[in-house]
């Protein structure tokens, strides 16, 4: 590793980039932490209940965008292992959120979807904390929206691997 290797635990940020993030991190942390204000009365009660979680909340937004998957495909996106993503699919299937069904071109693999009739809550919740989001790319050139994307990118999958600081 070399002094530029920004993976190397010996490299400092600047004085600057420290602020910036300073800056930055805790405004993104609120915008997290608000998610379930965010939820319709129904959804929010729902998640309550049953004890689900924002891992939980993942699996539905993927099932949003794409009506069903296996679990290997959502393990496979979310990054989390096939029996951890088996585990969140039996929860939300516990709560009456999702259905699990035989795939009928391949009886070994299980078919995720979600029912119908949360579809409407969900595609609200996910309409409004995309806002931010949406608008801010909107105002963007196309290039400066593909680095920003990029960038977002490349440090959610970052973060996803990240063990934290070796001693």
């Amino acid at each position: 590793m070399t002094d530029h290797d920004p993976t190397s635990p010996t490299h400092m940020p600047s004085p600057a980039q420290i602020r910036e993030v300073l800056t930055l991190l805790p405004l993104l942390a609120a915008y997290f932490q608000r998610a379930r204000h965010d939820m319709s009365a129904e959804f929010y009660e729902a998640f309550r209940t049953h004890g689900l979680t924002a891992r939980h909340g993942a699996v539905l937004g993927h099932l949003l965008a794409d009506r069903s998957l296996s679990v290997t495909e959502l393990s496979r996106r979310m990054g989390l292992s096939l029996s951890t993503t088996s585990e969140l699919v039996g929860d939300l299937s516990r709560a009456g959120w999702v259905e699990r069904r035989e795939d009928p071109a391949d009886r070994r693999r299980t078919l995720v979807s979600m029912m119908e009739e949360h579809r409407p809550a969900m595609e609200e919740f996910v309409a409004r904390r995309s806002a931010p989001l949406l608008h801010v790319l909107d105002g963007l050139s196309p290039r400066d929206r593909q680095g920003f994307v990029a960038g977002l990118t490349a440090w959610a999958h970052e973060v996803r691997d990240w063990q934290g600081a070796v001693p």
